[in-house]
C-alpha cells in the first residue's frame, strides 16, 4: 500500500503506475455532473477551492448534521465516472489535478490529459459507501449547496488512510480499457 498526502506533486503521481494500491490522506473536493459541467462551460470556483495538485472524488456523499450541529458523512461511495468523460480532460488541464477517484474508469480523453498534465484516475471501491464514510475525518465546508443540492454540491472533505487502485495512470495505461480489450478478445474466440 503506497501512503500519499495532498497536495502532491507531480513526481509523485508520475511515479505511480497501474495495479498500484494507494491509500489517501488530507482535503479531497467531491464533484459530480453538475460541478463538471460548471466548470466546463467557464464557471468559477470559490477562492477556498483550490483544486491544484489535489484530487476530485466523483461521490455524492450522503452529509447529514450531527447533534452538535456539525456535518457527518454517513455514506461516502464513488460515483460512476465516465459521466464526467466530456469534461474531465478539462478539468485536470485548467485546475491542475493531480488525482480523480471515482469507479468504472474513464476514457481516452481523460487518459490523453492524465499523460499530459500528470494526473491518475484513482478506482475506489463501489458498494463499500459506508466503509469509506469512515475514512472521512471531518466535512470542512461545503460549496454551492443551494444552487446545487447535496449530491451535487462540492464537499470539502478531511480524509485519513482512504484506500484505493490506480487504474489509469499518468504514462497512458489504463487498467479499464486493457480488461475492456482482453474480454472483446476472448468474446471473438467464442463466437
Amino acid at each position: 500500500m503506497i501512503s500519499l498526502t495532498v497536495p502532491f506533486t507531480e513526481e509523485k503521481i508520475r511515479a505511480l503506475k497501474v495495479g498500484d494500491p494507494v491509500e489517501l490522506s488530507g482535503i479531497v473536493f467531491t464533484g459530480r455532473d453538475v460541478v463538471h459541467k460548471y466548470l466546463h462551460e467557464g464557471g468559477k470556483l470559490p477562492p477556498e477551492v483550490n483544486l491544484r495538485d489535489g484530487i476530485i472524488y466523483h461521490c455524492g456523499p450522503v452529509v447529514v448534521k450531527d447533534e452538535s450541529g456539525n456535518w457527518k458523512v454517513t455514506a461516502a461511495g464513488p460515483t460512476t465516472s465516465i459521466r464526467e468523460e466530456p469534461y474531465q480532460w478539462q478539468i485536470i488541464r485548467d485546475f491542475g489535478l493531480r488525482g480523480v477517484i471515482g469507479k468504472g474508469g474513464m476514457g481516452d480523453k481523460t487518459s490523453a490529459a492524465c499523460k499530459e498534465h500528470g494526473c491518475v484516475y484513482l478506482h475506489g471501491v463501489g458498494g463499500a459507501a459506508q466503509v469509506l464514510a469512515e475514512c472521512v475525518k471531518k466535512v470542512r465546508n461545503v460549496y454551492f449547496l443551494k444552487e446545487f443540492g447535496s449530491p451535487e454540491a462540492i464537499w470539502e472533505l478531511e480524509v485519513e488512510h482512504f484506500p484505493a487502485v490506480v487504474t489509469m495512470d499518468a504514462h497512458g495505461n489504463s487498467l479499464h480499457k486493457e480488461i475492456f480489450e482482453q474480454s472483446q478478445a476472448e468474446l471473438a474466440k467464442r463466437l
